[in-house]
């Protein structure tokens, strides 16, 4: 296995970058897709953005940035439409939710520590947050120029993915709003849920929500990932987040009904498949547990059986890492992308792991 860097501003106020995913345009460029220009995990200047390397994954652009609301801008993914067309997704989430209590309601100051993200969080009205927050796509026909944004039902980090038929089918948590106070947030305890699009993301129906097993709720259920089978059924994966693990699910329907969720990872999360020119079924997932890292899965019957656990990474300072997603590069080696600190206390980089079946 070789390791390298895509982005690292470590020493940067903003340099906080996390959440990645990963395409390859048919011309063999690779676009990553991120979470940057932040000042740490949960703040409010998180941005989209993306960076693309030519050369394999050698060498990177530097972060250009692709949206910038006036939210906190998350978990971009990023999908290839064919040529060089690529769809980005995000969603924004309300600072202010995490941090209210950090205020002082009377005098309407914040505590020390949250002075600067409050004078930030204070100028956001209600309407400019319910104007921005939602789950969003950005469709681009080169990677350079990107549409306007629309407005998906459901979201989890890595998008969409393209059906045989070309059909976005998007398995992820459905975006119902609620009110806290005065502020707009994402509901919590929402479903994880299936959506298509037959018209490239203009209109989404709502299919079938994914049942949990028992001992299970939705408050737990979050970022799921969904690969098409080669018989057009689905296999859906899901992260629960109080065990941090991976559940699987089935659909045989196009996404209409869903199984009830299988154990399938006992540590590690979020999930993201993909499937190799050899046939086989590839699942990488963050490890938060020492020693933490990144580790795959590997499955060559449709996912019936899988491998032991790959360890791609066992290096990481702490738990803040993962989201791991892959691509095959010409030869058929393994780019995964993912986040992770380079050194204790150091603020998070996207960094890559190329490896080979």
């Amino acid at each position: 296995m070789k390791h390298g860097i895509i982005c690292s501003m470590t020493q940067d106020r903003f340099g906080y970058f996390g959440w990645p995913s990963i395409a390859k345009q048919d011309d063999g460029t690779l676009v990553v897709a991120a979470s940057g220009y932040r000042n740490e995990h949960v703040c409010p200047w998180g941005r989209t953005v993306i960076c693309k390397s030519q050369d394999e994954g050698r060498t990177w652009t530097i972060p250009q940035v692709v949206n910038n609301t006036s939210l906190d801008d998350r978990d971009a993914g990023i999908i290839s439409l064919g040529g060089q067309r690529l769809a980005i997704t995000w969603f924004t989430s309300n600072t202010y939710y995490y941090f209210n209590s950090k205020k002082d309601q009377k005098t309407g100051r914040w505590a020390d520590g949250y002075k600067e993200m409050g004078v930030v969080m204070d100028t956001w009205t209600d309407s400019q947050i319910n104007k921005d927050i939602g789950s969003w796509i950005r469709v681009s026909p080169d990677g350079e120029y990107w549409g306007e944004p629309m407005k998906a039902p459901v979201n989890t980090p890595h998008g969409f993915i393209v059906l045989k038929d070309g059909s976005w089918l998007y398995l992820g948590k459905k975006w119902d709003i609620e009110i806290a106070g005065l502020k707009t947030l994402h509901r919590h305890n929402a479903p994880i849920q299936g959506a298509i699009s037959k018209d490239q993301g203009a209109t989404w129906e709502l299919l079938g929500m994914v049942p949990c097993p028992e001992g299970i709720i939705y408050d737990q259920c979050h970022e799921p990932h969904v690969i098409q089978l080669k018989d057009g059924s689905l296999l859906g994966s899901v992260r629960v987040h109080n065990k941090f693990s991976v559940m699987l699910t089935r659909s045989s329907d196009g996404g209409k009904t869903w199984s009830v969720m299988e154990p399938f990872v006992a540590s590690g999360s979020p999930p993201h498949f993909l499937r190799h020119s050899t046939g086989a079924i590839i699942c990488v997932y963050g490890y938060r547990e020492q020693p933490f890292g990144q580790r795959a899965k590997v499955s060559k019957d449709e996912g019936r059986t899988w491998s032991d656990e790959i360890i791609l990474r066992d290096d990481g300072p702490s738990g803040d890492l993962g989201y791991p997603a892959s691509v095959e590069l010409a030869n058929g080696d393994i780019m995964t992308i993912y986040y992770q600190q380079e050194k204790p206390g150091a603020k998070c980089s996207l960094l890559w792991t190329r490896w080979s079946l």
